[in-house]
């Protein structure tokens, strides 16, 4: 019998796989039992360290310290999560003892339940860029040798979890999948932390830039300057209707001209010509990916991405859905009877189904080429089994949208007709336009569900109101005595993004929007994007207002200062997709980290031609004085009133030693009549030999770039 270390990325996954496994014994930090030790990492345990692990001189950020390059890369792990990386650094070494505190100290266990010598290890982690490096870091800290072997599955069902045991992979087929996620780690590392530094030095302000961040703050703040540049103006149109049929002048510029064509064409007849049909057809929608739904739920329900994506983890860990961070909108050809089972089922769960679905072509979402590591969101057969009242509202509607997604990728095309007419009246042409349904296909679905979510009290779609165009209407017919209404509209401003529209926006960066068959760029990946907006927050360069995100005034001063390399969409956009080349082996890792290397470099010499004005744009400080040592600024800090130049060690220190003992503290007044004349006049000093307060004058000596201090009791002048 093999005896076999299982590792996962979160405890309630490893739960799911040991109760499969039949591992039901459970340890500190692992459960055990058939064979199998199974543990988890709680997410990443080790990541990059920060420079001053390198060297102690990057505790303080030095404009001449840059760039910071390491060249033999140091983890660090998460002292929160250091007892778990002990037991498994234990486990992963099979001479040593569980809950040693390194393999060099540990012994071996002499517990009948610890199944050593290990045969293999198995990379349980999820199935994706991140959980592969997540799982590859504990490995090489730990220093282990031990084979590894990886489970690759979408879904926590039970038979799932069987079959993907039953089909385990060689770790080293993925070893280009954990070098694209070591150099993704590695150039958000490099250019965070160079940038990051650089800018906030030169600026004497902190400034985070981000290699994906940033280009997506560019996006939000593009916006805005839209927003704030459109001047509303205003436009006319000459509306007629007669018979049932409504039609439209082109856009007029002044109400003058309107009223006139309006004056002209009221009480005439009018004549219709060029009448045209045309039977048109809308293709049903995609599957979910990650980024999609996400998209869809703040439309309809206002959840952010985060949010989205927090709560279908823990569907996914239900064995509610399949894998949640897929960029996949397709299944493929070995799933379709799968799929045909889940519809069989869906309408037993989703009520408005039961009426509405008509599948039409399941084949419509099978394409092998275009599933990579993982197929579309579904739901899972066994969350049929399940009670939804037991989960909360957020993800019960997101299960319901993976649901009502699946029944309208395989409904029928919407089927409409379309009629256009030229109408003259007075001389002048007007145009009418009008649909009429044909076949409501799968938007018979989507109407029943956007009631649905409206009944909810949420937004649900917006639908437009299409105008009926009568169907007796042919060429050469007359209106007789039409009626015209002259009107006047107003163009739009651009709207403020949502993380709807940011998403998108984020998605398409780099390429034309949507066009068909292209491999996808864009900035972040589907995992990622959620937490690049919730960055952009964190750090007050954006806001939520109601269902909207707002750059502040601090989002936009930052790319006003940044070269455009650093806030372009298409830059950013083809390193993901390089990486993507390093994770298929066709891109180079060490060409990819020379790029960001490069960059790294560009950045400095950005910031080396910042002029010392323009440095001072984010300079709101009240000049105190000038320094004594170099003449430069001195400005009033929490604790002192510091030299403006960081080489500079001058500094007056509001709590002193001199002046505790007289139970005075310098303030601002002081500290400038000393930077003016050396000198101050101070009134309320105490003695303790005396027990009272006196004045005088506090004068200051500058030597070696320090301050000291004396009393000078000026000579009171003698009454009369």
């Amino acid at each position: 019998m093999s005896n076999i270390l299982v590792i996962a990325e979160k405890p309630s996954v490893s739960a799911a796989l040991a109760k499969v496994l039949g591992a039901y014994k459970r340890e500190d930090g692992y459960l055990v039992g058939s064979g199998y030790i199974v543990s988890w990492c709680l997410g990443h345990l080790a990541e990059f360290a920060p420079p001053d692990v390198y060297d102690s001189r990057y505790k303080k950020w030095s404009y001449e310290d840059l760039p910071i390059i390491p060249q033999d890369w140091k983890l660090v792990v998460d002292k929160d999560k250091k007892k778990q990386f002990d037991i498994l650094v234990s486990l992963m070494n099979p001479t040593y003892g569980v809950g040693a505190e390194s393999p060099r100290e540990s012994t071996v266990s002499s517990e009948k339940d610890f199944l050593f010598p290990l045969d293999y290890i198995v990379n349980a982690c999820d199935a994706g860029r991140e959980g592969e490096l997540i799982f590859r870091r504990i490995y090489e800290l730990s220093g282990c040798t031990l084979p590894v072997k990886r489970l690759w599955i979408s879904s926590m069902e039970d038979a799932a979890i069987r079959e993907g045991f039953l089909n385990l992979s060689d770790g080293l087929d993925y070893e280009n999948l954990y070098s694209a996620g070591d150099c993704r780690s590695k150039a958000d590392w490099l250019i965070g932390m160079n940038a990051t530094r650089a800018y906030s030095v030169k600026y004497n302000h902190k400034l985070t830039v981000g290699r994906v961040q940033t280009p997506t703050l560019a996006l939000l703040t593009r916006r805005q300057e839209q927003i704030r540049a459109f001047k509303k103006e205003s436009f006319y149109k000459v509306k007629i209707e007669g018979d049932g049929l409504t039609a439209f002048s082109e856009n007029i510029s002044d109400k003058e001209s309107a009223d006139m064509l309006a004056d002209l064409c009221d009480g005439q007849t009018a004549e219709i010509r060029k009448v045209e049909r045309k039977r048109k057809s809308v293709s049903p929608p995609k599957l979910y990916d990650l980024t999609t739904l996400q998209r869809e739920a703040n439309r309809l329900f206002g959840y952010s991405a985060k949010v989205t994506l927090q709560e279908l983890q823990k569907l996914y860990e239900a064995k509610m859905v399949t894998y949640p961070r897929t960029d996949s909108q397709y299944v493929t050809q070995d799933m379709a009877g799968t799929v045909m089972e889940l519809l069989a089922k869906i309408p037993e769960k989703i009520s408005i189904l039961k009426n509405t679905m008509d599948v039409a072509d399941a084949g419509s979402i099978v394409d092998n080429a275009k599933v990579t590591d993982h197929h579309a969101l579904l739901p899972t057969k066994s969350s049929f089994e399940e009670d939804l009242s037991q989960f909360s509202e957020i993800q019960r509607n997101l299960y319901a949208m993976i649901c009502v997604r699946l029944a309208s990728a395989v409904a029928a095309p919407s089927v409409y007709d379309e009629t256009t007419a030229e109408v003259i009246c007075a001389g002048h042409e007007f145009s009418a336009r009008g649909k009429a349904e044909v076949k409501a296909g799968f938007q018979r679905i989507e109407m029943a569900f956007a009631d649905m979510v409206k009944e909810k009290g949420n937004g649900g779609k917006e639908t437009k109101n299409e105008r009926p165009f009568p169907d007796w209407i042919r060429d050469g017919m007359v209106l007789e005595k039409v009626s015209v209404k002259s009107e006047q509209h107003f163009t739009s401003p651009p709207k403020a993004f949502t993380e709807d529209t940011l998403l998108s926006a984020m998605e398409s960066a780099g390429k034309k929007l949507f066009v068909a068959d292209t491999e996808k760029k864009g900035l972040g990946t589907p995992a990622t994007r959620a937490d690049i907006i919730e960055k952009i927050i964190a750090c007050g360069y954006a806001v939520r207002s109601k269902r909207q995100i707002i750059p502040t005034d601090a989002g936009m001063q930052l790319i006003e200062v940044l070269p455009e390399y650093l806030k372009s969409a298409d830059l950013t956009a083809d390193w993901e997709n390089e990486l993507l080349g390093v994770e298929r082996g066709e891109t180079e890792a060490v060409r990819f980290m020379q790029d960001i290397k490069n960059l790294t470099y560009m950045i400095l010499h950005s910031c080396d031609r910042i002029s010392e004005e323009e440095r001072k744009r984010f300079d709101t400080r009240e000049k105190i004085g000038d320094c004594p040592v170099c003449g430069k600024p001195v400005y009033e800090g929490k604790q002192n009133f510091y030299c403006s130049d960081r080489a500079c060690r001058f500094a007056l220190w509001k709590e002193n030693r001199y002046l505790s003992g007289m139970k005075k503290t310098l303030d601002k007044n002081m500290a400038t009549d000393l930077l003016a004349k050396g000198r101050t006049h101070v009134k309320d000093l105490y003695s303790v030999k005396k027990d009272s307060t006196f004045e005088a004058d506090l004068l200051m000596k500058v030597e070696d770039g320090r301050a000291s201090f004396s009393l000078s009791f000026p000579k009171r002048k003698k009454k009369k």
